[in-house]
């Protein structure tokens, strides 16, 4: 059974940066292509970035792009997001999620395409 478990949220001015965690276990990571999510209070669950299984292919959100950075770490099983230029539109709760994919080249943008998914960190950004 997979067991994803996102860490680093916290308090942070605008303008401020943060490194969300997400190590996966039970199985080995590079199988899967790995995704980061957020969720505000009274909104839909809203796609933030993905990496494909080797970290070659990468796909952001333009909310996101160019403030956030995905990238991986599979002999750590872990996936990262530094999260740069914060703003307090940014604050919600951060999810990251995985899929397994028989490609390499693959990256996934939609949460239904995602079969496992961590609890979540909250990130509060403070103007």
């Amino acid at each position: 059974q997979v067991q994803l478990v996102e860490s680093g949220g916290g308090l942070v001015q605008a303008g401020g940066s943060l490194r969300l965690s997400c190590v996966i276990s039970g199985l080995i990571s590079r199988r899967f292509v790995m995704g980061w999510f957020r969720q505000a209070a009274d909104k839909e669950r809203e796609f933030l970035a993905t990496i494909s299984r080797t970290g070659s292919n990468t796909d952001y959100a333009d909310s996101v792009k160019g403030r956030f950075t995905i990238s991986r770490d599979n002999a750590k099983n872990t996936t990262y997001l530094q999260m740069d230029s914060l703003k307090s539109e940014d604050t919600a709760l951060y999810y990251c999620a995985a899929s397994a994919s028989a490609s390499t080249a693959a990256v996934l943008t939609k949460p239904y395409q995602y079969d496992d998914w961590g609890q979540g960190t909250q990130v509060t950004v403070s103007s």
